[in-house]
Order: C-alpha cells, then sequence, then structure tokens
C-alpha cells in the first residue's frame, strides 16, 4: 500500500482551479441547507431564550418555550425565518468551504513536500472561511433572527422585513451587529474547522487510509459533531451578544445597547455571566446533528461529484 502523505490525505491538494471551486461550491451548498433543514427548530428556541426579557421572561427554559410556542404558533413556529437561512445559509456554507479548501491549498505550497498542514494553518484556514462568510451570515442571521423572535405581525416574511430595515435605516441596518458576527466567526470556524480536520488527519494515519472518501460515515458524522461543540464551547457568550443587538432597536431613543461592549456590560450587570449562556441547552442538542450532518453532506457530495 503506498504511503500516507499529505499529498493523498487532503482534499485541499486536489489540483486548483475552477472545476475544483466549483465541487467546494456545490458540496458546501449541500452541507448548508442539510445543516438548516435539521437545526432550525433548535436554533429558534435559542434565540427566543437569549433575547427574552430577564426581568419578565417569557419561557421558565426550553422545554417551557418549546411548550409555549408549539401550542400558540404549531409545528411552524420552529421554522419562523426558515426561507432566509435556506438560501443564505446554503450561501455562508458555500463560501466557508470554498474558501477553507483554497486557504489550504495556499498552505499547501508554502509547505515542505508532504508535510502536513500545522494546527495554526488549519485554525487561520478556519478563521479565514468565518471572515468571509460573515459579510453574508451578518445580514442572513439578523434577518432571521428578527423573525424568529417575532410574536405578531411586523414583518410579513424575510423579504418584507430587508425591505422595511432598507426603507429605515439603509445598508447599516441590514448589518446590525456585523463587527461582533465577524468575531465570532473567525474565532468559531478557527475552531470548527481545526477540531473536524484535525480528528480526520488523525483518523486517516491511525487507519492507513489513502483518500478520505474511504473515511466511513459515521466517523464523518462523529467529527462534524465533534467541530460542532469546539465552536459553541469557544463563542457562545459572544453569539448571545449578537442576538441582543441584532434584535435591538435602530434608533438611539429604542436602543438598549450602544455597542456590543455596552451590551457586555449590561447583560453582565443586569444577569451575571449566566446572562451570557441563555438557550445554550438547545444550541449544544442542536450542535451535534446539525454539525454531523453538516459534514455527511458536504463529504458525500464530494464523493460523488469527485
Amino acid at each position: 500500500m503506498a504511503s500516507i502523505t499529505a499529498d493523498n490525505i487532503e482534499i485541499a491538494n486536489i489540483k486548483p482551479g475552477m472545476s475544483q471551486a466549483v465541487k467546494d461550491c456545490l458540496s458546501g451548498t449541500v452541507g448548508g441547507i442539510v445543516q438548516v433543514l435539521v437545526g432550525q427548530p433548535f436554533d429558534t428556541v435559542k434565540v427566543r431564550l437569549q433575547t427574552q426579557s430577564a426581568t419578565n421572561p417569557l419561557y421558565t427554559g426550553m422545554m417551557d418555550c418549546v411548550k409555549k410556542t408549539r401550542a400558540k404558533e404549531g409545528f411552524g413556529g420552529f421554522y419562523k425565518g426558515t426561507m432566509t437561512p435556506l438560501v443564505g445559509i446554503g450561501a455562508c456554507v458555500s463560501i466557508q468551504f470554498v474558501v477553507l479548501e483554497a486557504m489550504k491549498r495556499h498552505f499547501n505550497g508554502s509547505n515542505k513536500a508532504g508535510e502536513f498542514l500545522s494546527n495554526s494553518q488549519l485554525y487561520l484556514a478556519g478563521a479565514a472561511s468565518g471572515v468571509a462568510n460573515s459579510f453574508v451570515s451578518g445580514p442572513v442571521e439578523h434577518i432571521r433572527t428578527r423573525l424568529q423572535v417575532q410574536t405578531g405581525t411586523g414583518y410579513s416574511g424575510p423579504l418584507d422585513c430587508i425591505r422595511q430595515i432598507y426603507r429605515s435605516h439603509g445598508l447599516s441596518g441590514i448589518y446590525k451587529g456585523q463587527g461582533i458576527t465577524m468575531a465570532r466567526e473567525f474565532q468559531g470556524y478557527g475552531a470548527y474547522f481545526l477540531a473536524y480536520e484535525w480528528l480526520v488527519q488523525r483518523a486517516m494515519i491511525e487507519n492507513n487510509l489513502q483518500k478520505r472518501s474511504e473515511l466511513e460515515t459515521w466517523k464523518v458524522c462523529a467529527f462534524g459533531a465533534a467541530a460542532g461543540y469546539a465552536m459553541w464551547f469557544t463563542i457562545y457568550p459572544m453569539d448571545a451578544i449578537k442576538s441582543k443587538l441584532q434584535t435591538d432597536g435602530f434608533t438611539p431613543e429604542n436602543k438598549q445597547y450602544s455597542s456590543a461592549l455596552d451590551c457586555a456590560r449590561k447583560t453582565f450587570a443586569k444577569e451575571g455571566v449566566a446572562g451570557f449562556f441563555k438557550g445554550i441547552g438547545p444550541c449544544l442538542l442542536r450542535a451535534a446533528p446539525v454539525n454531523a450532518a453538516t459534514f455527511m453532506g458536504f463529504e458525500m457530495a464530494m464523493r460523488v461529484l469527485s
């Protein structure tokens, strides 16, 4: 059997070019669509818990939120705002994988022949994919978040939400909370892809596998789930701040927070450390199936396209 080297262990080392970029893009889109379909109900509960009033909370916990949402809005209540992420997150995950694989090819070109990518290179490749992704994920998550917490009829849907915000507040209104979103994506996807790629690399070496396509599906899912936990354990407080900022008012008289730092200070003063971890239950329940599905979708699509 041929020896395992960095040249045959990494998808990133396939010859670069438009054809490979298209494969990365299409495979990422498949992963993103699967991610939304599996994860949207968990995300709706998470956001509602994160953004509810601390002094007069609507829900006592995760299961109470599930029960009340189901009773008041039916099953469709868990999929409010789904169309925006279904299109947007598909694009986001596509961007993530295109940039990740391009960065891996770049780093591989600067390494010695047969040398594996280092942990720092994998982290930076993931972080770069997160920053690139944030320019799409920022507005997508902003619109989704506003629709998720809406219990009345302020917005009739994602397009109406976009129209109303843009008409009143311009592009900056659409990109509300972009700074904290970018910081979250940098750290989150750095940890996310480092964890996944490290686990894949280790499994291939230990099992003397020549190609990623030889990796069992259950391992792809397990490594994806682990990557999801690596991401959320390192960024959840930033995500809580992002949700608060993106559901805050737009005008000075309606805004509770002037910045991400102001939001962090006020959250700590009013709710303590626990305020940064509201809604983490559904988030952690979501992390395993959603990210297992994302990587399974990506890897399976890549195998078909290759």
